[in-house]
């Protein structure tokens, strides 16, 4: 009898860790997409959706968690011909509405196309999916935003997606947590990624060009790194840290060719800028706004289009890449303090290295080094043009043909 009712014990156990045997739904099967989405019992399953051009005039609703929508890559094309801004895919808790605690767990899309018009909303758009996970989907010409996350507070992810040629963002986050944003191209959106009242968020490896606004914006956002990434060819600004951010890394980024400028501090506090690459910045490579203090600008360099004397052979036509030979240095807006700015190197900038436009207090300047800087500007201003306040440390900096090293 005790071997009896341990066996059922362990039956039932097992049963209870697996749940509900695994749905497997193929859209082929059914009269519409929707209607092999229904056909997922409340505990989930996979919707597998074939080649071919889907075209919709109303959201694709996702209701169920532990569910997984899987195309056959771009040759699943699903088309939002919706004309009143819907999105084309609505993932939401279906009793959210009258339970505000409802959540969906672990939502994931993979392998299809999703494009829209000027008309259509965002391609998804997903609220309060916990552990959300969008994996190799192609999103273009919506009229809203790429991919929009509202809420999606657990642990949401989006990696090795082509997010291109969307009216607002390519990516919109609001209100999340823990967020992996890793290996993605990012083309011709109004800018690039939104992240705001959110924590948390990791963004590696991503390849951002040409972008109508800027390239990645973070608001009320702490602990978080961008790291490893290509922006590219903004017509605003690269990176905007804004409204309280603080604890912040931006690392090992390439930062090339913006006509605004590079990362603009506006509101940032405990932030480290270390080890990146500013090329073509027409206006600043970095600005740091009198709201942001206790940062720290180490390690960069800051550079225009010249590759060497003697190294470049080619005619003097053709010297500028990009046809524009132009870079700058880290502007200090207004009345800014608690700022070190070390071990940088600037070169070729038509700015001065560092200049100020207001009163600097608490500033460390040391082991810089400072070349050719204030091309367009007189040469006093080269290195460093500041109105300094109290507590202004300038030493151990290298300016080639300066009387002294300051």
């Amino acid at each position: 009898m005790r071997i009896f009712l341990s066996l059922l014990l362990t039956m039932l156990s097992l049963h209870a860790q697996t749940g509900p045997p695994a749905v497997t739904v193929d859209a082929s099967k059914f009269p519409s997409l929707q209607a092999a989405l229904d056909a997922l019992p409340e505990s989930g399953g996979i919707v597998t959706i074939p080649p071919g051009n889907y075209e919709i005039n109303a959201p694709l609703r996702v209701k169920t968690a532990e569910t997984r929508i899987v195309g056959s890559g771009a040759a699943t094309h699903i088309m939002n011909k919706n004309e009143s801004g819907e999105p084309a895919i609505h993932l939401r808790p279906p009793k959210l509405d009258t339970d505000k605690a409802a959540r969906l767990w672990r939502v994931q899309l993979a392998d299809l196309r999703i494009s829209g018009t000027e008309k259509s909303g965002d391609g998804i758009l997903a609220e309060y999916i916990q552990e959300i996970y969008l994996e190799g989907v192609s999103i273009d010409h919506h009229g809203g935003h790429g991919i929009h996350l509202r809420s999606c507070f657990e642990d949401p992810r989006i990696a090795d997606c082509i997010i291109t040629y969307n009216k607002k963002s390519g990516i919109e986050i609001f209100d999340c947590h823990d967020i992996v944003v890793n290996a993605n191209h990012f083309e011709e959106n109004q800018d690039a990624l939104r992240c705001a009242d959110s924590f948390n968020l990791c963004m590696n490896g991503n390849n951002i060009d040409d972008h109508l606004g800027n390239g990645v914006i973070i608001e009320n956002t702490y602990g978080s790194v961008l790291s490893g990434n290509m922006i590219e060819e903004c017509n605003g600004t690269a990176v905007i840290l804004d409204r309280d951010c603080y604890g912040i890394t931006l690392s090992a980024n390439v930062i090339a060719h913006h006509l605004e400028g590079g990362i603009d501090l506006r509101d940032a506090c405990g932030c480290t800028l270390s080890a990146n690459t500013f090329t073509i910045a027409h206006k600043f490579s970095v600005r740091v706004g009198s709201e942001s203090e206790r940062n720290t600008i180490t390690g960069n360099t800051f550079c225009n289009t010249y590759i060497g004397k003697g190294l470049d052979k080619r005619p003097a036509e053709a010297k500028t890449p990009m046809g524009t030979d132009e870079g700058t240095g880290v502007w200090l807006d207004g009345d800014v303090q608690g700022l070190v700015v070390s071990g940088n190197t600037f070169s070729g900038l038509s700015s001065a290295a560092i200049w100020s436009t207001g009163t600097a207090k608490s500033l460390i300047i040391t082991g810089n080094l400072c070349l050719d800087c204030g091309r367009k500007v007189a040469k006093k201003e080269a290195w460093p043009s500041l109105q300094e306040g109290p507590d202004v440390l300038i030493r151990d900096n290298l300016v080639p043909g300066a009387a002294t090293a300051r």
